[in-house]
């Protein structure tokens, strides 16, 4: 199921703060639990399927010995941040996130996605999967950033060409300080600034209105929006591996 927020990256970030020596394990689960509600984590075992909260999942991990956390902005035909198997891709894709555990000698996926529970519970449930050790194929930071910079001027251009009614990006694609997606303390500079800017660029993505377009326009604004958003996905995970 797929959920409107990057809640993997919010766990990526301060999962790798708290591992780091950064922040507090509570930090980590106040911060995910105050943008999307109780975490809890289900696990499918020979007895069926183990369920518990996330912060119990963390620190169970930990003493297994959890180094890292990765994040995977997958879309169709761009698995980023996955290297398999494909089962565990065939989920993320379709979440269109996910977060990997880093452990030694193997690695596990955790999928979120909604978890209602009545007229007033909402939260998340993270589904595990096992997932692949070896490593991502990922821009460097500062190919992320420069790349991020190009794909956002011609998108620009390209938009500002398309007229009509819903014309250029939503005010998002301006700035503000309420994006999602900032980075936990740790994080060097470079990548809290590619991270904010990539993160507002992906609520603008979001928020893009096709409204009152021709056919023609609507091609051609899609075609921008494609490209940005690839760029977008690669300068977020970049910035959430600069930590790590």
């Amino acid at each position: 199921m797929r959920i409107d927020s990057s809640v993997s990256a919010t766990l990526v970030s301060w999962g790798n703060a708290w591992l780091a020596g950064h922040t507090g394990l509570d930090v980590v689960v106040d911060r995910l639990e105050g943008a999307a509600g109780p975490q809890v984590v289900a696990a499918h075992t020979a007895g069926g399927v183990d369920e518990g909260t996330l912060r119990a999942f963390l620190m169970d991990r930990r003493i297994e010995g959890l180094s890292s956390l990765r994040l995977a902005l997958p879309a169709p035909g761009d698995p980023l941040g996955l290297t398999g198997p494909p089962a565990f891709n065939g989920v993320a894709i379709d979440a269109g996130q996910a977060a990997i555990a880093v452990l030694p000698g193997r690695c596990f996926g955790l999928v979120p996605g909604e978890d209602r529970r009545g007229s007033s519970y909402s939260g998340i449930r993270w589904t595990v999967h096992e997932a692949s050790t070896t490593p991502p194929d990922l821009p460097s930071l500062a190919e992320a950033e420069r790349a991020l910079t190009a794909a956002m001027r011609s998108a620009t251009e390209a938009l500002l060409a398309v007229t009509g009614p819903a014309q250029g990006f939503p005010t998002a694609f301006h700035g503000g300080d309420d994006a999602e997606g900032t980075l936990a303390p740790g994080y060097p500079g470079q990548a809290h600034r590619v991270g904010a800017l990539a993160a507002r660029l992906a609520l603008a993505l979001r928020l893009a209105d096709e409204r009152g377009l021709t056919a023609g326009q609507i091609s051609a604004r899609g075609e921008a929006l494609r490209d940005l958003d690839r760029v977008v996905r690669r300068a977020r995970v970049a910035a959430h591996h600069a930590l790590v």
